[in-house]
């Protein structure tokens, strides 16, 4: 086994794994300490110096992983993404580039890329994106219709909820998060027109309840297709290993048959 190899074993190892998830997670806990002016008083410059210190255990993992994979590394997405959040935090952050120690806190996303199971969260999530992407349009054709519609009937006397396109767009997008819906918007608006329930309760029934689930749906089913995919990947990997101890025993069987049949 070569020295690459070695090293691409090592980082796989569930316990370096670990580790790199705790440096993530204490790394976290040092950023929100360093929001707090009492306990930057109290132990700033500590607190500043296990803040490099977890970067530095960062920038010795992504060089490992350069130097274990090589090109390879490039092609792997989540290798991309821990290289750009580590990268962030490497520029100087001088007066014009001030907000990048506010984007210091991206470290914590690689929490994602560290544990397999918040990583098929994300990848069932971008996998149903092209999916959702037809919902998100069928939302904004209901929401235009919607808005239309509001104006037209309500904006006379509530033209703060319903006076323009975008207040209705706005007010119906409340209402749809069912916040503050009823008391809020609806039971005001039914005082003047009663009959406008009959305008918001199949707006609810439409978005709220078929096309928010819908969208759970498809994300779920994309999150059922990456485990599955998984499990298969890492069946057919079991398979070629038993394959390949298979062969190396029966290619040793051979050998000792034929130092038998020398011997003979």
């Amino acid at each position: 086994m070569t020295l690459r190899q070695k090293m691409a074993a090592f980082l796989d190892r569930a316990d370096v794994r670990n580790v790199i998830l705790g440096v993530i997670l204490f790394n976290a806990l040092l950023l929100g300490l360093e929001t707090s002016a009492a306990a930057m008083r109290a132990a700033g410059p500590l607190i500043a110096g296990f803040d490099t210190a977890c970067l530095a255990i960062f920038v010795i993992e992504i060089a490992a992983k350069l130097f274990a994979q090589g090109p390879g590394f490039f092609r792997r997405p989540w290798n991309l993404f821990d290289f750009a959040v580590v990268g962030v935090a490497l520029v100087p952050a001088t007066q014009g580039l001030s907000v990048l120690r506010a984007l210091r806190v991206l470290r914590l996303l690689r929490v994602i890329s560290v544990a397999p199971r918040m990583r098929r969260v994300v990848e069932g999530f971008v996998t149903a994106l092209p999916g959702m992407g037809s919902v998100f349009v069928l939302m904004g054709i209901i929401f235009y219709i919607g808005s239309v519609m509001a104006t037209k009937l309500f904006s006379a006397s509530f033209p703060d909820w319903f006076g323009d396109l975008g207040r209705s767009a706005y007010s119906l997008f409340q209402i749809m998060t069912l916040e503050s819906w009823s008391m809020g918007i609806v039971r005001p608006v039914m005082e003047v027109y009663p009959w406008a329930w009959a305008f918001f309760v199949p707006f609810i029934m439409v978005t709220t309840f078929a096309v928010v689930n819908l969208l759970v749906g498809l994300i779920v089913n994309s999150m059922q297709d990456a485990h599955h995919a998984e499990e298969g990947a890492r069946t057919d990997a079991y398979r070629d290993e038993v394959l390949l101890r298979l062969e190396a025993i029966e290619k040793r069987l051979e050998e000792r048959a034929s130092e038998e049949r020398r011997a003979g």
